[in-house]
């Protein structure tokens, strides 16, 4: 019942994803969330951001972030980064997942998703047909909309983790 919410993979951080062994199996291009996925709700790309995209660079990565924010919040975290972007993605419909690999030169074959939310990211991208990873959420703070999804994911992790183990 649960299954099209089902991430393909689930980390406890963005930044533990072992990026070079992805690129090793055919990888090129990264879709990134922004928010609580690589640094808390709204505040600005830290020293472990850039250094993430500096080390995702040079491995050889094309990267985007698929934000459902406005452009101002997008582009000023993008400032010190310099990723190419897409603001107000409306995800999960898949039409901004696929303008991103058109974007970056990528396909459904060699791009992955990395996001916090289940509803929007994982959903979106499982529906684009993109491998995707899930992490847990950086911060607990987040808006009441959000908060109110989490007890939903919830129930979902709850029958992924499961079936996990299951298997």
């Amino acid at each position: 019942m649960f299954r099209c919410f089902f991430p393909d993979e689930y980390r406890d951080s963005t930044y533990e994803i072992d990026f070079e062994k992805l690129y090793k199996e055919g990888y090129r291009g990264l879709l990134f969330d922004i928010d609580n996925t690589l640094v808390p709700h709204g505040a600005p790309a830290d020293d472990r951001a850039v250094k993430l995209f500096a080390r995702l660079k040079k491995l050889g990565f094309r990267c985007c972030f698929l934000s459902n924010n406005q452009i101002e919040r997008v582009s000023s975290f993008n400032d010190v980064i310099g990723e190419r972007f897409i603001e107000n993605a409306h995800k999960p419909s898949v039409r901004n997942y696929r303008k991103a690999m058109e974007l970056l030169g990528t396909d459904t074959d060699n791009t992955i998703f990395i996001g916090d939310q289940l509803f929007t990211d994982i959903y979106g991208a499982k529906r684009a047909g993109i491998r995707n990873i899930l992490v847990k959420p950086i911060d607990s703070r987040e808006e009441i909309q959000i908060v109110l999804k989490r007890y939903l994911e919830k129930i979902v992790l709850y029958f992924y983790q499961k079936e996990e183990r299951n298997s």
